[in-house]
């Protein structure tokens, strides 16, 4: 006969936010968070009016749309959130975060520094990470090695870069995504996932 456990403790799906500055790894490092377990977790696809970069690919890096559509999603309201970086649009679609949820997995989002604060607004409960590298050398040197942008472009990023570590203050978390050493970061970050799993107060997400 199996015994029924004394105290029965609400558990819900988390949604996890990794922010931080262009270069650090967001995209890396959510990735290989996801596939640790890809039956526990989920990897919201972000949709951006720019274009793709060498190797990306249309509803696994990111969904790439012209503005017109783009337009279309924000009329309709399908978007949880959008901004415009780095004069592109971004922004993350609610029905695949919805749907994620309801199969019980645990949503991992990456977003820019300004996007994580609109989510915190509109969902109190999500776990905020702020992912950097450990030095501002370590992060120039990432962005020159993607030669994805001008000079002009890469100095503008760094610029904001330094702007968006004054607010860390703003998040739960801090991880540092050092090089050779991302097992570490994607570890870090699973226990506190486990962590908010363990809270005795638990509320669902609700978008």
């Amino acid at each position: 006969m199996v015994e029924e456990s004394w105290y029965q403790k609400e558990n819900h799906p988390k949604l996890i936010v990794i922010s931080g500055p262009s270069g650090v790894g967001k995209d890396t490092i959510a990735r290989k968070l996801i596939d640790t377990d890809p039956d526990r977790f989920y990897f919201v696809v972000t949709a951006t009016t720019r274009p793709p970069r060498a190797g990306e690919v249309h509803g696994v890096d990111y969904f790439f749309y012209s503005n017109d559509q783009f337009a279309e999603m924000i009329e309709n309201n399908d978007l949880l959130e959008y901004a415009v970086v780095y004069n592109d649009y971004k922004g993350i679609p609610k029905q695949q975060i919805r749907d994620a949820l309801q199969s019980g997995r645990d949503v991992i989002m990456r977003v820019d520094v300004q996007g994580a604060a609109t989510i915190r607004k509109l969902i109190p409960n999500v776990i905020c990470v702020f992912l950097t590298t450990e030095t501002e050398a370590e992060l120039v040197r990432r962005l020159r090695e993607r030669k994805s942008e001008t000079i002009e472009e890469l100095n503008l990023r760094i610029a904001v870069a330094r702007q968006e570590m004054k607010r860390i203050q703003e998040f739960d978390y801090w991880v540092i995504n050092a090089e050779g050493r991302q097992k570490r970061a994607v570890r870090e970050i699973e226990s506190i996932i486990e962590a908010a799993h363990c809270q005795v107060r638990q509320s669902p997400i609700v978008l």
